[in-house]
């Protein structure tokens, strides 16, 4: 059965033994080298529906097996964002530590949900954005903090096959669509951005399935920002990908971030890519986070898109 924590013990750092539920290719080739490289995990069992091999732990079929069968402290669920909430809600209740890959949820009401089930249970909710953990995305919030926003514009552009290939949950209801990649990119708006971001425009171009946008144009405003703030978010995109945002401050630097916020680029000095990566600095955060029993939970993001699908004007390829 699982171990429940004495709640009035902090447990400490090396404590924290970890599951990984959903076992796709952002869980392999991000989640679990972070987990491998932090001394403050040990990954003790994944949840796989379809199976994983030489992993060197338990894998599992169901989440719920999982809870009943092995001893641990913290899952990182990575599965759909449909599924989330109640995979989420039953290691919540079972004791246990929360990190969810972004989107957190299908809807805000789901996030506003876990937040106060964390707060009952006393156990840490990290919803991760992982952009926003690029130190060049730090460094260039910090700029924008002295010197204002003046204008932003996004441009994430990529292609569906090469990333999401033979894929149909993304064109379903609770997919998200082009919004699955493009949430990255108001991540990091919802980040550097001084003020609330507020959607004024929406256009998408729906995919043929009719559920999801498959491209999507964004005008936004901001208190206090007095140039354009806009968004275009295309998976039809062929080429190498593009993902960048190109800012003005108040004082006049031109800012571009770049590698999907990895590079800053600041006027035409070279461009830099900063720090040792996303998920190294998620899992150093979930560390504090568990040891200290504290939650940190951002749905701003996906504020954004919802407003998006409550404006937008829906166009068909």
């Amino acid at each position: 059965m699982l171990r429940r924590c004495n709640p009035h013990r902090r447990p400490a750092v090396s404590d924290l033994r970890i599951a990984i539920i959903g076992f796709g290719k952002i869980a392999r080739d991000q989640h679990a080298p972070a987990i491998a490289s932090n001394p403050a995990f040990q990954l003790v069992a994944l949840v796989a529906p379809h199976g994983a091999t030489d992993v060197g732990v338990p894998v599992f079929a169901d989440h719920r097996e999982m809870l009943e069968n092995i001893e641990l402290d913290a899952v990182a669920i990575c599965t759909p964002p449909d599924i989330r909430y109640g995979i989420a809600r039953d290691c919540l209740e079972r004791g246990v530590h929360v990190l969810l890959e972004k989107p957190p949820c299908a809807s805000l009401g789901e996030i506003a949900d876990l937040a106060e089930l964390s707060r009952r249970t006393e156990r840490s909710l990290f919803t991760t954005w992982h952009a926003q953990f690029n130190d060049a995305v730090m460094e260039a919030a910090r700029l924008i903090a002295r010197e204002g926003l003046g204008s932003m514009r996004i441009a994430w552009l990529e292609d569906v096959e090469k990333w999401h290939p033979g894929q149909q949950w993304i064109w379903e209801p609770g997919g998200f669509g082009v919004f699955d990649a493009g949430i990255n990119a108001l991540s990091i708006a919802t980040a550097i951005c001084p003020a609330r971001l507020l959607v004024r425009r929406a256009v998408f171009t729906m995919h043929r399935a009719g559920q999801q946008p498959t491209a999507v144009t964004l005008g936004m405003t901001a208190s206090g920002v007095d140039g354009p703030i806009e968004a275009m978010l295309d998976w039809r995109h062929k080429g190498e990908e593009q993902w960048t945002i190109d800012i003005r401050t108040g004082a006049g630097t031109r800012l571009r971030l770049s590698d999907g916020g990895a590079t800053l680029r600041i006027d035409d000095l070279p461009a830099v890519r900063h720090g040792r990566g996303e998920y190294p600095a998620i899992y150093e955060r979930f560390a504090a986070l568990a040891r200290d029993r504290e939650s940190l939970v951002d749905s701003e993001p996906l504020r954004l898109v919802a407003d998006a699908c409550l404006l937008a004007r829906r166009d068909s390829i």
